[in-house]
């Protein structure tokens, strides 16, 4: 059904006004985005369309111009518009965590790392470097693949953490299979981590392991 001929309480710009975006599922916020679906197809179900090639949300957030290049019906001027909005969320989420400090934010700490790591298909384990009020520095992804103590490095991270000058960090990794529960494999290395770090005077805050939809955070499991 056309966007025009549904009642007005369910098109999405109408519903947005009149009751805020919190009322709109993922696919009307979409659908607002593109304005318009294709011959034979409707804007609700272009941006459903949008949401089952990349894995829901959580993974059209990390699309970029190429990801968008390919779908059919997707100009330049849509390609932008939906990077640039995907990208001022990005920014949004990492401006909170520069300005408060991660025991302020905890949930935007966990939309953070859903954000980056959890749509992937493979596992990767990443550091959030903080300052000494525990704010963000900088995030960086350090290793991929099968994630063990002898594939992940301390020196690395230490190297890393003394050149950012970081206070303290946060480790975190996905698990490709959506279980967000930590192994004992987990639980080795963020005490091989936290043994490194300690000999430079750098805390270990947490080790958040993220999985489909969740976080656990080790420190809250009392593991680390």
């Amino acid at each position: 059904m056309s966007p025009l001929l549904l009642p007005p309480d369910a098109r999405p710009r109408e519903k947005l006004l009149a009751q805020g975006p919190a009322a709109l599922a993922d696919v009307e916020l979409i659908a607002l985005l593109l304005r318009t679906g294709l011959p034979g197809l409707g804007v609700l179900q272009l941006a459903q369309s949008l949401l089952d090639r990349f894995g829901g949300l959580p993974g059209l957030l990390r699309v970029d111009l190429a990801d968008l290049a390919g779908v059919k019906g997707l100009g330049p001027a849509k390609r932008a518009e939906i990077t640039a909005v995907l990208e001022l969320a990005r920014r949004s989420l990492r401006a909170d965590l520069r300005q408060q400090t991660v025991f302020d934010a905890p949930e935007a700490v966990g939309q953070y790392l859903q954000l980056h790591l959890a749509p992937l298909g493979y596992e990767v384990f990443a550091t959030l470097f903080l300052d000494t009020h525990h704010r963000l520095i900088a995030m960086e992804e350090l290793f991929r693949g099968s994630l063990t103590q002898t594939s992940v490095y301390p020196r690395e991270i230490v190297k890393r953490a003394l050149m950012l000058g970081a206070a303290a960090v946060i480790l975190a990794h996905n698990h490709p299979s959506g279980v967000a529960e930590p192994s004992r494999a987990d639980e080795l290395l963020t005490q091989a981590l936290k043994t490194a770090l300690d000999l430079v005077d750098v805390r270990v805050l947490d080790h958040i392991i993220v999985g489909c939809g969740a976080c656990v955070s080790l420190a809250e499991r009392g593991l680390l």
